[in-house]
């Protein structure tokens, strides 16, 4: 559809019946065909039309009267509108004045006397006798139709008004002028009025012998209508035919029925004697009707081996008919043999009919050709209807593949009418090429081979080989430029035409069944015995078609690895504790993929290579391989990297978006209900850390060599020195957040209430500080311990750690220690060496005793009282004791 033509300019924009008009404007249609209407004041004026340009028209305006608009129709665009008006007005016309349209002329007025037959008296003149110089503008019609409605200024009208023709003609006239013009049409009239009665009186003798001898005209011809009818002369005419006719009838008819005898004796001898001739024209009309060509080929050998060298006219004749049905035959059986589809052996049936009938062409080769033609059109019309649904709406059609999917990642149901479109060509030309091209190479085979019984001509061999890699050839880069576009050369996507290629996600499901059914061809294609240069181009389609496979599936795997949800549920059943379903998830995933790319891209049929052999398949491998690995690091990695805020407002949009930031490139997909604290949450993450290195990894290579894939060695390498760096990275997160305010409370505690070291009181306890690091202790590890008991030996070595840096560093501080504050301190170092021993690695044990020998060193009584300290400490404090030494907690090894 196109807008609807508008008029916005008209040149002139009045004038009389016509008048050639310029049309202005827009949208008047690319051509002049488009114009199919146009009317100028209501009238129509299409005939006179002259299209020019989109923007401009020529017409002739027609008998209009008034205002009206110009309307101008086209094909596309419709019924159009109007922005001007055009004005069309009448002048009185008389027989001396041209016009270029019929205009009723006004009823003369016939003036008796001298003047009466003047062609001027035909000329409208002035009833006033009055110039109209001055009046040349004229009164404005509108208001004239205003002024007098229903009235004209028209002299010879019925609604005549005088008003109106003063102003028309005399707005401009001056009273004294119209006056005199009153005594002038005064005058007129009355001189009018007397010659006409003078006339008749000069003349009543003739008058009325000329209105006697109309009276007697009238009644002769009443009579002989009466009498004759009324054509007298039509009955008279007949009769003289009729005796004419009679006439010749009495010798007419003799002579010719003899000579009709005779004629016909000698036709009936000639039929007689050579009616196999004579009727053969109809016997084959009637056999090809019925598909009988045997019988038509028969006959027509018979005919030609008795009269092919007679001179007699007749014959020669009849053989013509008999040669012209046998080249429409010829025509036909050749038109039958390229239409296509047909079968092979109805082909090799028609070539049989055509050699026989001796045709002036090879029906053998025109099959080859026509077969191969039908195959390169077929490709054609297929690509480029998909391809065209595939930039439209259309492509969300039902196909035979929506009962053909993999197990993995199979579409919804809702999804099965929207296969997208470049697999559906895939589907359709696999098939239709399984169906076309075993019928071109058989006949091909059977010309070459002599059973159609045709002469081969030299070059055919060539020819057909180069028919045959043609259609390989374009079939194959049709389905590269629809799938694997980028293993195409430049030359050959331009001739092709760009493709739009799907989603990952819209397309990676039906990858393996795309795959079975270029395999399928592939299979009915060698079962032919191609030559191998044609095979080798569908086996190296093939090949490509393998690779991108296996390489979209992985890709595919790291898309949902990027977008699994972590819901924060610890699992505390089975061999491994302290974990959630996310590492689950992800080896669940790994296993589907390595499943389906063996049964779908690593099995091998007939004259295929193994894929792992292939240098650019092990290294698109081994490149996938690592980015799905590395997907799940960097979803740890965004997990361990949203920090989030406290608990109470978890909950909020703000923290629910501030979680959700994108680190790297991944977003962090979990739950935001119930949500575990930040802590907690770095705790969960490197606990996953842990399983997915020790055994996911381990899980995934022993799945890559049982599927027969060579174990990924290099990329689970790499992925775990990431998942390493991680740890450490979680681990030193988790340390800035419970180590630092640890050790930060320990000088604050320990200077509580002003103390000093330099004091005379005896210790019987230790400090509350000493006994404040135990209870920070003792929470740390009930956090952990509370996630994973096998974080203990990563976590709680690194606080004690800090802790006996920490007081390395107050006891170098201090100025001067009295025997009751080197007692203090001794008896406070050792107690929380003792409660963190289990934890304690060599250098923290060295900053502890690099801090006792700050210390001034005890006599044995002073010694005696720090060994009853630590003797009721424990005692006291057997909880704590137990707490962080319970066997429970299993082995500790030490990190250093």
């Amino acid at each position: 559809m196109a807008p609807p033509p508008v008029v916005t300019g008209l040149s002139p924009n009045e004038g009389l019946p016509g008048t050639r008009i310029t049309i202005r404007g827009e949208n008047f249609g690319s051509k002049p065909t488009d114009l199919i209407g146009l009317s100028i004041c209501g009238f129509d004026c299409l005939l006179s039309a002259e299209w020019k340009t989109p923007n401009k028209i020529i017409a002739i305006s027609g008998p209009v009267k008034g205002k009206g608009e110009v309307i101008v129709t086209t094909r596309y665009g419709g019924v159009g509108t109007c922005s001007v008006t055009f004005k069309g007005y009448h002048e009185t016309i008389g027989p001396m004045k041209e016009s270029a349209v019929w205009v009723e002329e006004t009823t003369p007025l016939f003036v008796w006397g001298r003047h009466s037959l003047s062609p001027s008296s035909y000329q409208q003149e002035d009833p006033l006798g009055l110039s109209v110089e001055g009046n040349e503008k004229k009164f404005p019609e509108e208001d004239l139709m205003s002024y007098f409605p229903e009235k004209s200024g028209d002299i010879a009208a019925n609604n005549f008004s005088a008003g109106w023709f003063l102003l028309e003609n005399h707005h401009a006239t001056s009273f004294n002028d119209l006056q005199a013009g009153l005594l002038h049409l005064r005058r007129k009239v009355e001189g009018q009025k007397e010659g006409q009665l003078s006339f008749l009186k000069a003349n009543i003798g003739s008058v009325t012998d000329q209105i006697d001898t109309l009276t007697n005209l009238r009644e002769k011809h009443e009579a002989d209508l009466h009498r004759f009818g009324s054509e007298p002369t039509l009955k008279l005419e007949k009769s003289i035919k009729e005796s004419e006719r009679e006439g010749r009838k009495l010798f007419d008819d003799v002579l010719a029925r003899r000579d009709r005898a005779e004629k016909t004796r000698n036709a009936l001898n000639v039929l007689a004697r050579f009616r196999f001739l004579f009727c053969l024209p109809c016997v084959i009309d009637r056999n090809i009707k019925k598909g009988e060509y045997d019988i038509v080929i028969n006959d027509y050998i018979r005919v030609k081996n008795l009269f092919n060298k007679t001179d007699v006219p007749i014959f020669k004749s009849a053989l013509n008919e008999v040669e012209k049905r046998i080249k429409d035959l010829q025509t036909k059986l050749h038109l039958d043999l390229k239409t296509m589809p047909i079968t092979v052996e109805q082909q090799k049936r028609l070539i049989r009919y055509l050699v026989n009938l001796d045709c002036p062409y090879d029906p053998a080769w025109d099959a080859i050709k026509s077969r191969s033609n039908f195959i390169n059109e077929k490709i054609k019309q297929v690509y480029n209807f998909h391809n065209t649904t595939d930039k439209n709406d259309a492509n969300k059609s039902k196909s035979n593949v929506t009962s053909k999917y993999s197990k993995y990642n199979p579409p919804a149901p809702s999804d099965l009418n929207t296969i997208p479109a470049n697999v559906n060509f895939v589907d359709e030309i696999c098939l239709s090429i399984s169906e076309t091209f075993p019928d071109l190479w058989k006949i091909g085979q059977a010309y070459f081979s002599g059973e159609l019984r045709v002469k081969v001509e030299p070059g055919r061999h060539v020819e057909f080989k180069h028919i045959v890699m043609t259609i390989m050839e374009s079939f194959c880069k049709s389905i590269r430029s629809s799938v694997i576009p980028n293993t195409l050369d430049k030359n050959d996507k331009t001739i092709l035409g760009p493709w739009t290629i799907p989603e990952l996600e819209e397309v990676a499901p039906f990858l393996p069944e795309l795959l079975r059914c270029v395999r399928s061809t592939y299979i009915a294609l060698i079962k032919l015995d191609l030559p191998s240069e044609a095979l080798d181009i569908v086996s190296s389609l093939l090949l490509d078609l393998r690779i991108h496979c296996m390489s979209t599936l992985f890709k595919e795997a790291a898309e949902q690895i990027k977008q699994l949800n972590e819901n924060w549920k610890i699992d505390f059943s089975g061999d491994y504790v302290g974990i959630t379903e996310l590492p689950i998830k992800f080896e669940q995933i790994i296993q589907d993929v390595i499943q389906i790319v063996k049964e779908s891209v690593l099995s091998t049929e007939h004259r295929e290579t193994s894929l792992l052999e292939n240098p650019t398949a092990n290294k698109e491998l081994n490149k996938q391989i690592e980015a799905v690995l590395t997907s799940f690091h960097n979803v740890l990695n965004n997990l361990s990297s949203d920090e989030g805020c406290d608990d109470d407002e978890d909950n909020s949009p703000v923290v629910s978006q501030l979680i959700g930031t994108p680190v790297n490139g991944y977003k962090a997909n979990y739950t935001n209900n119930n949500m575990p604290i930040w802590e907690h949450r770095l705790l969960i993450t490197l606990s996953n850390c842990l399983y997915t290195k020790n055994v996911v990894f381990a899980n995934i290579l022993k799945k890559f060599k049982e599927s027969g894939f060579p174990a990924p060695e290099h990329p689970v390498r790499n992925a775990k020195d990431k998942l390493d760096a991680l740890e450490k990275s979680i681990l030193e997160k988790y340390l800035e957040q419970k180590s630092d305010p640890l050790v930060g409370t320990i000088e604050p505690s320990m200077y509580l209430g002003r103390f000093d070291w330099d004091v005379d009181i005896t210790p019987n306890s230790i400090r509350p500080y000493a006994k404040e690091c135990i209870n920070n202790v003792i929470h740390v590890h009930s956090e952990v311990n509370s996630i994973s008991s096998s974080l203990l030996e990563s976590v709680l070595p690194q606080v004690v750690l800090t802790i006996a840096e920490e007081l390395y560093r107050l006891m170098s501080c201090v100025q001067k220690f009295s025997k009751s504050g080197a007692q203090q301190a001794t008896a406070d170092i050792n107690a929380l060496q003792i409660f963190f021993d289990h934890y304690c690695t060599p250098k923290a044990r060295s900053y502890f005793q690099e801090a006792l020998d700050i210390i001034p060193p005890l006599e044995n009584a002073e010694a005696t009282v720090v060994q009853d300290i630590l003797r009721q400490c424990k005692a006291r404090m057997r909880i704590q004791f137990l707490c962080l030494t319970s066997q429970a907690n299993g082995p500790v090894k030490r990190s250093h």
